[in-house]
């Protein structure tokens, strides 16, 4: 399934080609700062599109896309994604995934390898999506083109001044309550395998070239009408799911500042998805919106099934009138409006003692390291 498939292989070929015009002067891409984004549904632009899986790790049905797009795109939401717009506020054009066959001259200017339902371990919805590790060899074989089209120092100019976006954690948590599956070891054991998987995806990175780097860490999954309504004994939000979540934000926080301390030239911005999609339920009129809780597309309390489109196991839905009031699209995923907000925030956010965005810089300016 995570192999690569035959339509792919012919977009390498055209990505060939779009790379050896550079030498005959047909493009012009000496100052772009690429963009690679690796993770989950949160990012992923639609690679499902092009596996073997299931409709619950896809989106390219309606209603998804009508905000924005006007038809379904494979983005789990009603228009674009935090990734959507850094590249706008880059001047870049929309990432396309590393699956699809067309926009190859598009490629050029960075590549999107995020899967929905992938987590940093292997065993996360195994044989469904594309996990990191997968992603990062699909990265590796996009480097492997860039040194042979662009020579071997340019290429690695290149992939030092490219930002490497990243979204994932999510699922590695949320799997178990949405499988009922129970952990097999503490909590601790599987938060610290899950940071050790994505330390060693980031090395690997680094070792190849990369330096600057834009995390999102995991939001307050317990929260999400999907795991809500697991909740049996009352209305609040799910204990266990929020609490991995916060460790788990804590262990990335440390990560990376210790990755900043030891490891030459390594830059990095995290932002805490997490408390930024809080303060959104909590005071959802402070933010613009007018439901914080209940999910746009869907069915039952807080449409908190797993039915929008109608095409998963539950086939009825409810949709709402206007996508912008509401924080939540689906019971798993956000709205563009509430990825917008977001992503203004990591574009241009401080470091400041209170700022959502940590870290020593922002995004805008890991955009503008040479």
């Amino acid at each position: 399934m995570e192999e690569i498939t035959r339509r792919t292989i012919s977009s390498y070929f055209f990505f060939f080609l779009f790379l050896a015009g550079k030498t005959t002067g047909k493009f012009s891409h000496d100052n772009v700062t690429a963009l690679f984004i690796f993770g989950d549904s949160f990012l992923d632009a639609g690679n499902n599109n092009y596996i073997n899986t299931t409709t619950l790790d896809q989106a390219n049905f309606p209603p998804y896309g009508q905000t924005f797009f006007g038809s379904p795109t494979g983005r789990f939401s009603d228009g674009r994604l935090i990734s959507d717009f850094i590249a706008e506020y880059a001047n870049l054009p929309l990432i396309p995934p590393f699956l699809e066959p067309r926009n190859s001259q598009k490629k050029l200017y960075g590549v999107n390898f995020a899967s929905a339902g992938a987590g940093a371990l292997v065993e996360t919805f195994q044989g469904s999506v594309i996990s990191l590790r997968t992603q990062l060899d699909h990265y590796k074989k996009v480097e492997k083109l860039w040194r042979r089209n662009f020579g071997k120092e340019e290429s690695k100019k290149r992939i030092s001044r490219a930002v490497y976006l990243i979204s994932i954690g999510t699922n590695d948590y949320s799997s178990h309550f949405l499988t009922n599956q129970s952990l097999s070891i503490s909590m601790s054991q599987h938060v610290d395998i899950v940071i050790g998987n994505l330390t060693t995806f980031l090395h690997e990175i680094y070792k190849i070239g990369g330096r600057k780097f834009g995390f999102l860490n995991v939001p307050d999954l317990g929260c999400f009408p999907a795991l809500r309504i697991l909740n049996s004994k009352n209305d609040s939000c799910l204990r266990d799911a929020s609490r991995l979540a916060k460790m788990h934000n804590k262990a990335l926080s440390n990560l990376l500042f210790k990755m900043h301390r030891q490891v030459k030239g390594f830059k990095f911005s995290l932002f805490d998805m997490n408390k930024s999609l809080r303060l959104r339920m909590q005071h959802p009129s402070k933010f613009g919106f007018k439901e914080g809780e209940e999910a746009c597309c869907g069915i039952g309390k807080w449409r908190g099934v797993f039915s929008c489109g109608g095409k998963r196991i539950v086939k009825k839905y409810k949709l709402c009138e206007n996508p912008n009031d509401y924080i939540f699209w689906d019971s798993l995923h956000l709205t563009q409006n509430t990825y917008n907000q977001f992503a203004k925030l990591i574009w241009n956010g401080g470091h400041l003692s209170d700022s959502l965005v940590v870290g020593p810089y922002n995004v805008n300016k890991l955009f503008q390291i040479p």
